[in-house]
């Protein structure tokens, strides 16, 4: 640089050295600070947003990573939101969950439990529900994937019936479940559909698991408890059941089965298959400390048949007539009792019953009416058992004198009754048989009014509810088998059953143990009865009445002098008969018997 050039630049750095003391004003910092602060929260806002934004996308992208590895083409699926999804129509609503696409609750409309709450029979709460598959990524539960929906209404068979179905998609695969509630039925029914997912299945079979812990729904646990049991029917037509009494049972069932059942006393949830399950374990156990009835458990074996299988739930009352409707073998959910008596039931009272409600509300009417039209149906047979009854009382001497005569030898004894006998013509079964054929209808009331639930919650008189004991008086202690309150209708049958025998001792002339006998068994039905349902006691009371009248009508047409002479008549005749085959068998049997004892001895 040269002299004129550092001279210059000097020159250059006064002017501005001067310039800036004097002339030149002072820049406000303000301003800039403001500048300066917005740029930095924009870049820390960004920077936050960005970093907020990065573990999102990381944490995705590993839940990703995840689920693919551990579900495979199922991956898709688990993703979703839990939501209530109901189905209705006029007898229940059942409510699902998007989650599964499973039942979580199912209410009936028509009934109240013992104390006027709704009544649920299936809640998630007491019960779980389970569809499980087998897939090249292990064993998966359809309660792990989320399910879309889609309600829609069609008319199936004349009636209106609702549609839900629910999609599960992931890629090309899907799973579809199809429910279907018609108007005026206990009936689900279901359809379980697989498609694009056959290669990753690695089991042809759904595994149907199902807990239930059924809950209390009527006031007196220990009859609920009784009447509570698991049935189930096989495809070849046999029905089976478990205990009602063991505290526990179970069974594996290794033939293909066509239903299984959680019976209650009046309410029954079912699983129907539209071919069969393929096998089945059952088990049952009886709680001790809770107020559930009865722990239930089934594991079903359902086969799919290209991805696909049908079947059908019941969630409703145990009508017998209505359960007949549901599929083969249902309406064994409803004891009506054992072979010899179940005909009544089955045949004449339901039958009965259904056509009575007709015209009348009022179920102590109906049971009253039942009373008289079996009464006046088996008129003939009380006819017949009394005039029976009547000719072996008239001979009443005659037995009198072979008793004092062969009293100390009784195979001589009953070879000279069975002689009398054939030539008085009387027959000493002539007053039993006719009550012999109306025994499977006084039987079969003791299985068909603790059964019916047309009764349930029914009032008659001081009885509440004609399903269960009506508790006159409550007791503040507990008498062994008989318990800590009084039926008074079970009393009122005693009482009538008391008087009845009297009558009838009276009328055969009955003397000896059982005559006392006929005494001590009333007794020992009012223990039995007296937690009964009160309509069964009821009936007995009322049919007792009844066959007092009959027998007092009866008693004004047959005159013993009449049967007397007649019995005379015969003895005239037959002073020469020969013996019957039956009575000639009947007396070489009685002689071989005797030959028999005497050799023993």
């Amino acid at each position: 640089m040269d002299r004129n050039q550092a001279v210059g630049l000097m020159l250059f750095a006064a002017v501005l050295l001067v310039y800036s003391i004097f002339f030149a004003t002072t820049p406000e910092p303000l301003p800039v600070e403001e500048v300066k602060t917005e740029q930095v929260q924009t870049v820390q806002e960004e920077t936050a947003q960005s970093l907020e934004a990065a573990p999102s996308v990381e944490s995705d992208s590993i839940q990703d990573i995840i689920a693919q590895r551990q579900f495979g083409a199922f991956a898709a699926m688990t993703k979703g939101t839990a939501e209530d999804v109901i189905l209705e129509n006029d007898k229940m609503i059942v409510t699902f969950s998007t989650k599964g696409a499973e039942i979580t609750k199912v209410e009936l409309k028509e009934y109240k439990t013992w104390d006027q709450k709704p009544l649920i029979v299936l809640d998630e709460s007491s019960s779980d529900l389970s569809y499980n598959i087998k897939t090249d990524k292990g064993d998966f539960s359809l309660n792990q994937f989320f399910f879309n929906p889609t309600l829609s209404t069609t008319e199936i068979d004349g009636e209106e019936a609702s549609i839900l179905t629910f999609t599960a998609q992931s890629g090309n695969g899907r799973i579809t479940r199809t429910y279907t509630l018609k108007n005026g039925e206990f009936v689900l029914a279901k359809n379980l559909e697989f498609v694009g997912l056959n290669a990753n299945l690695t089991d042809s079979n759904v595994q149907i698991l199902w807990d239930d812990r059924l809950q209390r729904q009527e006031e007196d646990i220990e009859e609920s408890r009784r009447k509570t049991n698991v049935n189930f029917f096989t495809a070849a037509g046999s029905h089976d059941d478990l205990s009602l009494t063991s505290s526990s049972d179970d069974a594996e069932v290794k033939e293909p089965i066509k239903w299984v059942s959680f019976s209650q006393r009046f309410f029954t949830s079912g699983i129907i298959a539209d071919k069969a399950f393929s096998s089945a374990v059952l088990n049952q156990v009886t709680p001790e400390d809770t107020l559930s009835i009865k722990n239930m458990k089934a594991s079903l074996v359902l086969p799919l048949e290209n991805g696909k299988a049908d079947l059908s739930y019941y969630f409703g009352p145990n009508s017998y007539k209505g359960l007949k409707k549901v599929t083969e073998g249902f309406e064994k959910n409803v004891d009506m009792g054992y072979v010899f008596v179940s005909w009544v039931n089955k045949y004449i009272i339901v039958n009965l019953f259904e056509f009575l409600e007709k015209y009348f509300n009022n179920y102590g009417i109906i049971i009253i009416l039942i009373v008289l039209i079996i009464k006046l149906a088996l008129f003939p047979l009380t006819y017949k058992s009394y005039t029976g009854m009547a000719k072996m009382r008239v001979i009443k001497p005659e037995i009198d004198e072979l008793k004092e005569k062969y009293g100390d030898d009784p195979t001589k004894m009953q070879q000279e009754q069975m002689k009398l006998f054939g030539q008085l013509g009387v027959s000493p079964i002539s007053g039993c048989l006719p009550m012999l054929f109306q025994m499977p209808f006084l039987f079969a009331m003791f299985f068909f009014f603790p059964n019916a639930i047309e009764l349930r919650q029914e009032s008659f008189l001081w009885a509440h509810d004609l399903s269960t004991y009506d508790a006159f008086i409550r007791l503040p202690f507990t008498i062994p088998f008989y318990g800590a309150h009084v039926s008074l209708f079970t009393l009122l049958m005693t009482v009538s059953q008391i008087a009845y025998t009297h009558f009838n001792n009276q009328l055969t002339a009955q003397t000896g143990p059982m005559k006392n006998l006929g005494y001590i068994m009333p007794v020992i039905f009012m223990f039995v009865l007296n937690s009964f349902p009160a309509a069964l006691s009821f009936y007995y009371f009322v049919s007792n009445m009844v066959t007092f009248g009959q027998q007092a009508l009866i008693k004004l047409f047959v005159d013993d002098t009449k049967i007397r002479e007649k019995i005379e008549e015969n003895k005239k005749k037959n002073v020469n008969k020969k013996k019957s085959k039956f009575q000639q068998k009947l007396e070489d049997a009685m002689k071989a018997a005797d030959a028999n004892k005497k050799k023993k001895d």
